[in-house]
């Protein structure tokens, strides 16, 4: 009885993280929110924001939203990796026509699966599994590529326009 309630309550947590992924943030300044969010981690908690900001443009949230979605479902299985729970958000974005959910994800890698294990247990079969983690590496890759080359553009365009301006000393 006691794991059919802890099962129960971890899909309650784990839909709770999936809505917090799926909706994105109100607007504020991203800035201001990171400095308000963990003032006592610094560069660390931005560092850790960064790394959401490719993933979270392909799932069309933002990198705050997933940060917080990771947190809580990290305080629900301590053990749970930024690159797993990357995962199993880009396999929930893939896999959605298949009724497979990042909700359902979660909840196999808290109760001790792999995530493999977890998309068999959830209908695929092993050359779908492999092929479908294969996928979602390959997404998550390219869109730190993307996020990189947008970071990288901007940084050179607010150079150009630093430079472009007009000495006024006399």
């Amino acid at each position: 009885m006691t794991k059919a309630l802890q099962l129960a309550t971890l899909l309650a947590l784990a839909g709770t993280v999936r809505a917090a992924a799926q909706h994105p943030a109100h607007a504020q300044a991203p800035a201001a929110h990171v400095k308000a969010a963990a003032p006592a981690r610094g560069a660390e908690s931005a560092e850790h924001l960064k790394s959401f900001r490719g993933v979270a443009a392909k799932l069309n949230t933002t990198p705050e939203a997933l940060q917080t979605a990771y947190e809580q479902a990290k305080s629900t299985n301590p053990k749970l990796t930024r690159g797993q729970f990357i995962a199993a958000n880009m396999l929930g974005h893939n896999l959605s026509d298949k009724g497979i959910t990042t909700d359902q994800i979660l909840a196999g890698r808290a109760g001790g699966k792999s995530i493999g294990q977890t998309l068999h247990s959830l209908g695929l079969s092993d050359q779908e599994a492999k092929a479908a983690e294969k996928a979602a590496n390959r997404d998550v890759k390219e869109a730190d590529k993307s996020a990189d080359k947008a970071a990288k553009g901007q940084t050179k365009s607010q150079d150009a326009k630093t430079q472009a301006k007009p000495d006024s000393g006399y």
